[in-house]
């Protein structure tokens, strides 16, 4: 009867083959099972192995390495030839920007994977990335409106056009509206929010991963992750919105630049990873992805989805970096290099050149812009003036090219969004 009451001994022999003692078990025998099955509904299998599983292995790694330096071999080859004929600072600046997200997101993924076991790792190396995503949304709508040549060119284009209402398009909620400087600033406004929640949020996974309240695919109300992500969502969901809501207005001024591509691959590299990675979180709740738990190693909650999650990011960036070398060329820019009397402009250094490209200076500026209330009613125009010239009145900022001054003036506009 003491075998009974042993919870080290399997059921089996606690009943015995015919015994009709087995047969009147007390209440801990038949508590146990009921434990048991609770556990394994409400939590993911943990799976013993006896060998690495593939993220582990050397195979893993190689694979994703391969495809990781080659990504970065085709994108900085490409931001070598955009630096060398960086004949047009004011769109390359932006190109160059969104290009740094092939070596940012590979390096990073694969950086995460090669310190798999170290469950904690991945949390601070994915926060540089997404924080750059952010950066990166911000700088497609910037390069957009310098293609169609700023603020005031786009508003003489589409200003009193009615919006277009359609349930499709997501454009429902704006009939009767016509297009305006505060459908201009919505756009510029809502890309610019991301920017600054999203390393918001990053600082705050860092925060709640030191005190153990984060991990990921832990969708409990008592861990962190479920309230980062909802408010992550819909930063990033309203970003993408307004990104398209633009596009939606001007895709037909566009059509030279060949934008679908463009729009297309900035927006998949962004949206689509993070609902990739809500996807795997999902899975392993449910199950489908176990956890792991070896003699030498056991990760916790979120990180084999987490790993997944980098092992294809480390593939994906491989055909982003073939697709973004054909969607931002920099073959256009080098005939652009010749002056109106056929020469070769002279231009910068490469070094010169990436630190114009990495100063923040005229995101401020534009945050500066499009949040004060002085500016709500101010359209921003461009022009040229050569150096040695009067200064133009109610300037903005100075930016000096081919020897000439670029001045940004701000134009009274009455309209109203």
């Amino acid at each position: 009867m003491s075998q009974l009451w042993r919870r080290d001994i399997p059921l089996s022999e606690r009943l015995g083959n015919d015994s009709p003692v087995g047969l009147a078990p007390g209440p801990p025998a038949t508590m146990a099972p009921q434990e048991s099955n609770s556990s394994w509904i409400s939590e993911a299998p943990v799976v013993m192995h006896d060998e690495p599983i593939f993220l582990m292995t050397s195979t893993a790694q190689t694979i994703s390495g391969f495809f990781v330096w080659t990504a970065l071999l085709i994108t900085c080859h490409q931001i070598y030839m955009h630096l060398r004929y960086y004949s047009s600072p004011n769109e390359q600046r932006h190109i160059v920007r969104i290009l740094f997200i092939v070596p940012i997101y590979a390096f990073d993924s694969w950086l995460s994977l090669l310190f798999f076991t170290n469950e904690e790792y991945y949390v601070y190396f994915d926060t540089v990335r997404d924080c750059y995503e952010a950066f990166v949304i911000y700088n497609f709508l910037s390069l957009c409106y310098e293609y169609l040549g700023g603020e005031s060119a786009i508003m003489a284009e589409i200003r009193g056009k009615p919006i277009e209402s359609s349930c499709v398009y997501g454009t429902c909620c704006l009939w009767g509206r016509t297009y305006s400087i505060g459908f201009l600033r919505f756009c510029k406004q809502a890309t610019l929010q991301f920017c600054v929640v999203k390393p918001l949020m990053a600082m705050i996974t860092v925060i709640l991963q030191a005190f153990g309240k984060y991990r990921d695919g832990d969708f409990n109300v008592a861990s962190g992750y479920l309230y980062v992500t909802i408010i992550y969502n819909i930063s990033v969901s309203l970003s993408l919105y307004a990104l398209f809501l633009f596009y939606f207005a001007t895709r037909e001024l566009l059509v030279p630049y060949s934008p679908v591509l463009k729009f297309f691959m900035v927006k998949s590299v962004i949206f689509l990873s993070f609902w990739q990675g809500m996807l795997l979180a999902i899975l392993e709740k449910c199950g489908a992805i176990p956890q792991i738990s070896s003699p030498g190693v056991s990760v916790g909650e979120g990180t084999v989805a987490a790993g997944y999650q980098n092992f294809i990011i480390c593939i994906e960036m491989f055909f982003a970096a073939v697709a973004l070398r054909h969607a931002f060329t920099y073959k256009v820019y080098m005939d652009k290099r010749l002056d109106s009397y056929g020469r070769c402009a002279p231009m910068k250094s490469i070094s010169s050149s990436l630190k114009e490209t990495m100063n923040p200076g005229d995101m401020v500026q534009d945050a500066i812009h499009n949040f004060s209330p002085a500016y709500q009613q101010y359209t921003q125009q461009s022009t040229l003036e050569q150096c040695g010239g009067p200064p133009l009145s109610r300037s903005h900022s100075n930016l000096s090219t081919r020897g000439d001054n670029e001045k940004t003036l701000l134009l009274s506009s009455d309209d109203e969004f």
